[in-house]
């Protein structure tokens, strides 16, 4: 047993990794790197795949964290983390527990701007190994192993319902030579592990392909914030370091109105009236403090918007 975990060890170093960037460094926002808080809701699975792996729950981990390495969002618990965490500020309020700053309290949670859905659409994968040995839910072998997976994701704005952007994704790993398979038996939940067989490598990819999709799409949604104090030439705003807002920044400030379709109720846009230009000249981490470098007029309430080129 010793020499096959041996064996093991030592393919696994073989295997190439996945070019997606560990750790990515946060956003730029002094370029623009504005951030909305996301959340990663259930994915159906509709690729007739019910094995001891789920499917479903291994992709949302995933991409998850694919989203988090990028830097480029708020990224918010998947809903049976938050539901957890609003069980356990239930349990603070209860008065069975011990109060002070560690207890839970309610009123925090932030709220997704934007939700990421989906289907599983395919999931496939062969073997043409001969030989080789199997331990812990992975195959490793001399032969040749196949993974693909499909998957439709659509981005969905939060307040409106309605999906913003779509797209179709693939992962796909062939290998002819020496690999690491899925046997989907005894397979724990280890995630570096599934990561280094064929089918992890295929979910990593389509994931991969379905983040760089999701950023692309930042710049094309309406992002905006709002004054929560007006202090002299001083105006705070309720986003900071954490939405990307950084010191230098330009924003325009006034009243926006949203245009809904009289039949529907659908929203068909959001009509902004400037009233001045304000400065980020301080950032912490929920707020930032702003100058007025135009306009007068501006109160609390007011929208905060980024000015375009």
């Amino acid at each position: 047993m010793k020499k096959i975990v041996l064996l093991a060890l030592t393919l696994c170093s073989l295997v190439p990794q996945s070019s997606r960037a560990q750790g990515a460094a946060p956003a730029d926002a002094a370029a623009g790197g504005l951030r909305f808080s996301i959340m990663v809701t259930k994915f159906e699975n509709h690729a007739g795949y019910s094995g001891q792996f789920n499917l479903s729950d291994t992709w949302g981990e995933m991409l998850t964290d694919s989203l988090m390495q990028t830097g480029k969002f708020i990224v918010l618990g998947q809903e049976d983390m938050r539901d957890a965490a609003m069980k356990e500020q239930d349990f603070a309020k209860s008065g069975r527990v011990a109060g002070g700053d560690k207890a839970p309290t309610t009123g925090n949670m932030t709220p997704a701007q934007l939700l990421v859905k989906g289907v599983i659409t395919n999931f496939q994968t062969t073997s043409g190994q001969h030989g080789g040995v199997a331990f812990g839910g992975v195959r490793l072998g001399g032969g040749g192993d196949s993974a693909e997976i499909n998957a439709e994701i659509y981005v969905v704005d939060s307040t409106t319902g309605q999906v913003v952007a779509s797209k179709k994704v693939l992962g796909s790993v062939k290998s002819s030579a020496l690999s690491i398979g899925f046997t989907d038996r005894n397979f724990s939940g280890d995630m570096g592990g599934f990561k280094k067989t064929n089918v992890g490598t295929a979910m990593e990819h389509a994931i991969d392909d379905a983040v760089a999709f999701i950023v692309t799409q930042i710049p094309t949604l309406h992002w905006s914030g709002n004054v929560v104090l007006v202090k002299g030439n001083q105006v705070y705003i309720n986003r900071g370091s954490r939405e990307g807002v950084a010191a230098g920044q330009t924003f325009k400030v006034g009243t926006s109105e949203v245009l809904r379709d009289p039949a529907t109720g659908e929203t068909l846009d959001v009509a902004f009236t400037e009233k001045g230009q304000i400065k980020v000249q301080t950032v912490k981490e929920k707020i930032a403090i702003c100058t007025i470098t135009s306009g007068d007029g501006l109160a609390n309430g007011m929208s905060v918007a980024p000015v375009t080129p």
